[in-house]
């Protein structure tokens, strides 16, 4: 039996959707927002937030709300590689380095590989963010196909509603 390499995981997934309009859900505040986040605010290196639909850019930092979760419970960070094509990458906390590459299988249908790794490999990283980041990223990997490819969210918004894995 192999080993399980807890510093790391990817998730492949196929979407009915342009390569450019995946690129964008995941590096435009608006798109973020669509599936993801409650709100994704991204800070230029000059100090000035980001427009709904401006993409993100190399050393934009971010600050991220979740459904479900009180303000308290912010993620922020720094975006590491932004292309403005196929490849998105940001450093996620303490849970590591996420990275979405993008290609292109035929008109409107996109491969997209999401890769987390630099997790740390502690029981408490093993459990919190292999375990727990792969369970939450999968959730939201459905969650961008279902949005691009019909419209229809499927994330809790309602905050009576904790500790659920569409939130």
């Amino acid at each position: 039996m192999a080993q399980i390499d807890w510093s790391k995981f990817s998730h492949k997934i196929y979407l009915n959707a342009s390569i450019q309009k995946v690129y964008d859900s995941w590096t435009t505040r608006a798109g973020l927002e669509s599936w993801f986040l409650r709100k994704a605010e991204f800070t230029m290196l000059n100090g000035a937030i980001r427009e709904d639909i401006s993409p993100v850019q190399k050393g934009d930092t971010y600050s991220w709300l979740w459904h479900g979760h009180p303000d308290t419970t912010t993620e922020r960070d720094v975006v590491t590689e932004a292309n403005g094509s196929d490849r998105f990458q940001f450093i996620f906390g303490k849970a590591g380095v996420v990275t979405v590459s993008l290609r292109q299988i035929e008109d409107n249908v996109t491969e997209m590989i999401l890769t987390q790794d630099q997790i740390p490999t502690d029981e408490a990283g093993k459990y919190n963010f292999h375990v727990g980041c792969s369970t939450g990223w999968s959730f939201y990997e459905g969650n961008i196909k279902s949005v691009l490819e019909g419209g229809l969210d499927l994330r809790n918004k309602n905050p009576a509603y904790t500790n659920v894995i569409n939130s």
